[in-house]
């Protein structure tokens, strides 16, 4: 009896040894990551805009606290924080005053644009209401 030696199949070499991403795999990523990287970069503004904004009408919530029917003061103070925060964009004179029956209500909405890159812009949309008892 002859002993025939055992014989392996072939692998295939293409699957088999591929392993990781390729060169233009790897840059597609990068340039992915840079332009979503990018967009937030040039989102902080807003947003550190929007948070000084909440701030001022949180401000101006407390100060007027058991007397919410004062709405030249309140404009008064809006101006005020508006000018201590810096804010320029939006405008106090934005902010909407309405009263309800037991006090009344600030409401600030608006729209922003940043730039991005050419003539494609970034728009966020802030909203944000505080009521004054």
């Amino acid at each position: 009896m002859q002993v025939r030696p055992m014989i392996r199949p072939p692998r295939p070499s293409w699957p088999g040894r591929q392993r990781g991403m390729t060169f233009f795999g790897m840059v597609f990523l990068w340039i992915l990551i840079a332009l979503v990287g990018y967009g937030l970069f040039r989102l902080v503004p807003a947003y550190l805009t929007y948070m000084k904004i909440t701030r001022a009408l949180d401000a101006v919530a407390s100060e007027f606290k058991g007397s919410p029917n004062d709405e030249a003061g309140i404009r008064r103070s809006l101006e005020k924080r508006w000018n201590m925060e810096g804010i320029d964009t939006p405008s106090y004179k934005d902010v909407e005053l309405s009263k309800d029956g037991t006090g009344m209500t600030l409401h600030m909405n608006y729209n922003d644009l940043e730039p991005y890159i050419s003539n494609v812009s970034l728009a966020v949309t802030f909203d944000k209401t505080v009521k004054i008892e």
